[in-house]
């Protein structure tokens, strides 16, 4: 199988040829139609991720959907033909998943929703775990509550802004201008990002402040 290779921090990405897995006991072999590339694959890449090695040389990627190709005789979950999605590998060691085949813990994957496609399943695992981590896992977000999610039109962000109002929250968001649009679509409450804090709290919550502020960009705020 073909398989992007990445030889040394921040270097280029090579195709090779290697062999395609097998699954071990509690995996599936996927066939990959759709990988994603996240920020954190950058920062993996460039050697950067503390929280997330992954040793060199080796195939990048940790989100991806795609159909089953076979099972391991433990994995009753799945089955030959299913189309399923999740956080297949790419740190740790494991093979990543800018590849054609990916030999998957069954525990990370789980089936895609007929109402997306490839394409927009291989683009949820990670930014949605995030997300969720955040809003439900620490902050435990409910109905009633005001949340800021900083960068609303960013990878987590989007994710973010749609847990938060899934669960019936006003949510308010810091974009730039043009995308404005963007997170209003989904009935978010677009704030300047250069609007100062002080006066982001004062016009939006009468100076009580959010119940919740969801940082997805970390540094110091204006």
């Amino acid at each position: 199988m073909k398989a992007y290779v990445v030889e040394s921090a921040g270097g280029p990405f090579r195709v090779v040829e290697m062999p395609t897995p097998r699954p071990a006991s509690g995996h599936v072999l996927v066939k990959i139609c759709a990988s994603e590339i996240n920020s954190l694959d950058t920062k993996i890449r460039a050697g950067q991720a503390g929280h997330a090695k992954q040793p060199l040389p080796a195939v990048l990627g940790l989100d991806m959907a795609g159909v089953v190709v076979s099972v391991c005789a433990d994995v009753t979950e799945f089955r030959s033909g299913d189309e399923v999605f999740g956080m297949g590998g790419g740190v740790a060691g494991l093979q990543g998943t800018l590849v054609e085949f990916v030999a998957a813990d069954a525990a990370l994957l789980t089936h895609e929703p007929k109402s997306l496609t490839m394409l927009q399943s291989a683009a949820l695992p990670l930014v949605t775990i995030t997300a969720w981590e955040g809003l439900i896992d620490h902050a435990r977000v409910h109905a009633g509550q005001t949340v800021l999610v900083h960068a609303g039109a960013g990878g987590v962000g989007y994710a973010a802004l749609q847990i938060a109002l899934a669960r019936d929250a006003k949510v308010f968001t810091t974009v730039s201008y043009d995308k404005r649009s963007i997170v209003e679509a989904l009935g978010a409450i677009a704030i300047d990002r250069d609007e100062p804090s002080s006066d982001c709290i004062a016009v939006h919550t009468n100076g009580e402040g959010f119940d919740i502020v969801y940082d997805t960009l970390g540094g110091a705020g204006p």
